[in-house]
């Protein structure tokens, strides 16, 4: 088992003169932390006009800063949103071999799609299409950093005349690929993709068996067919972690905050 830290950035109102970078630099420094306990994973998410909630929509920023102060931990877009409105292909592709350059070859990749509609309707993106556009996306930017030169594509969705698109990362054939998901679904469908499945969601051990036996399932069979150029078979489950220096005080507000969002724990 592997352990990491997970960012979303947030930062609930009011806010004051100076938060914003004091919120970024603190995040900075907790990582820096991480690397040094042996932590192996620090994940970034992208999102966008999300007040609060989220002020991380420029992931590949933070994870350079994060690369540029670290040994050893991996940095991961967990995730990137991959359709062309948001970031084309290509520039996704420039950035992930950079960003693999620059540190070591310590890069994640995981691809998103955008749930929330200030996101989706303020890049143009209808709801229906997401997932599609998604899947297409990732695989053109898996292909464009492999292949020299990248051949070209033509869909409804986005076109790209034939282009060697530089960087490639240090990692072959290219960084490991992630999909995020919510929901029992979209893991078998990251398995499918050959892809890891990034869970962003809290069920019971119990239930999480069942899911991590038929994504692997999926994955020694017929079904994987992986949309980049190696398969990762790897499940990633966000938890949370209370902190705090009586032990029983961390529990206890562990707990207040799984009641709030109507989870039970069991201990």
């Amino acid at each position: 088992m592997r352990f990491g830290v997970f960012y979303e950035l947030q930062l609930p109102q009011p806010w004051g003169e100076g938060d914003e970078h004091r919120l970024f630099n603190e995040a900075l420094d907790q990582i820096v932390l991480a690397d040094r306990l042996g932590i192996d994973y620090a994940w970034a998410v992208e999102h966008h006009f999300l007040d609060e909630y989220s002020h991380c929509s420029a992931p590949e920023v933070f994870l350079a800063a994060a690369a540029a102060r670290t040994q050893n931990i991996r940095v991961g877009h967990g995730i990137r949103q991959v359709i062309p409105n948001y970031n084309h292909p290509a520039r996704t592709a420039e950035a992930l071999g950079s960003l693999d350059l620059v540190s070591n070859g310590r890069v994640d990749f995981g691809i998103g799609e955008g749930a929330t509609r200030l996101e989706l309707r303020g890049f143009g993106i209808s709801a229906k299409e997401k997932r599609a556009r998604s899947l297409e996306a990732a695989e053109q930017i898996a292909n464009m950093m492999v292949m020299t030169p990248y051949p070209g594509y033509q869909s409804d969705n986005f076109s790209m005349p034939c282009r060697n698109v530089i960087p490639k990362p240090t990692q072959k054939p290219h960084p490991p690929l992630w999909m995020g998901c919510s929901r029992r679904e979209s893991i078998l469908r990251a398995a499918k993709a050959g892809m890891g499945a990034l869970v962003f969601g809290f069920v019971e051990p119990e239930q999480a068996a069942v899911w991590v036996k038929e994504y692997y399932d999926i994955i020694k069979s017929d079904e994987c067919v992986p949309i980049g150029h190696a398969v990762n078979a790897n499940i990633a489950a966000v938890s949370a972690l209370s902190v705090h220096p009586d032990a029983q005080e961390a529990i206890r507000r562990g707990l207040d905050g799984f009641r709030f969002f109507g989870y039970s724990l069991a201990y």
